[in-house]
């Protein structure tokens, strides 16, 4: 496999690691914001697994690795869980810390993954359209916090 494929499955549990920990710190405001949440991740996470599965067959895996291979960064999410689950224990500062830093860290990795390919790759149509897409899903994470 070549080096963007290891590169890309290290970034992928890294990734799946903080949906974890933004899906447990949901469920501690209750069902409702667990749900909404869990839905969330869930819509991002198809069309993110469904590229990463591009880019791992691209990188010289067969279809049957590159599934294995996804499914063992998806367990980096369940850690993520686990490890926001058990902090909830710890106090009032770890629960009001975990939901800013996973939101923070969704918008980083959003605009240092869009902007770069805005700014080099379309028109000023289509880098407007995307720029909105970013800023509607900035503006639903701001929903779901404050809901």
């Amino acid at each position: 496999m070549a080096v963007s494929g290891y590169l890309n499955l290290a970034a992928d549990a890294a990734h799946n690691f903080t949906d974890g920990l933004a899906l447990g710190a949901a469920f501690w405001g209750g069902p409702a914001r667990g749900t909404l949440t869990a839905l969330s991740v869930l819509l991002h996470e198809l069309p993110h697994e469904l590229g990463d599965m591009a880019l791992l067959l691209r990188a010289g895996c067969s279809k049957g690795q590159a599934m294995l291979l996804q499914l063992l960064t998806a367990l980096a999410a369940l850690a993520g869980a686990a490890c926001s689950l058990l902090a909830e224990g710890s106090g009032a500062g770890a629960v009001a810390g975990i939901l800013p830093f996973t939101a923070g860290g969704f918008i980083y990795l959003g605009t240092v993954s869009v902007l770069p390919e805005i700014l080099r790759d379309s028109g000023p149509a289509q880098a407007l359209l995307q720029l909105l897409a970013l800023l509607a899903g900035v503006a639903m994470m701001l929903l779901i916090a404050h809901y």
